[in-house]
């Protein structure tokens, strides 16, 4: 039987153009695409595949603590 998990993950900018995103929690796990909605859709792909490859060699999928990513303004003299 499986069961519905939610992984945090982290989308950046690619200085080349387009997106990259990691999950922190699977280290090791990132993908890329050109929009939004294609990193995110190689993201889920990427961290299914990771899954996969745990349980099949009967690993523990590591616990997937919340992640907080808050703005913090500060000012600089540049």
């Amino acid at each position: 039987m499986k069961k519905e998990r939610v992984f945090d993950t982290i989308i950046h900018e690619a200085k080349e153009g387009g997106f990259w995103g990691e999950c922190p929690v699977l280290k090791g796990c990132y993908s890329q695409g050109d929009t939004l909605s294609e990193v995110k859709e190689h993201l889920q792909e990427a961290i299914e595949l990771y899954i996969e490859e745990l349980e099949a060699n009967k690993k523990k999928v590591p616990r997937q603590m919340r992640t907080y990513i808050v703005p913090i303004e500060i000012q600089t003299r540049v």
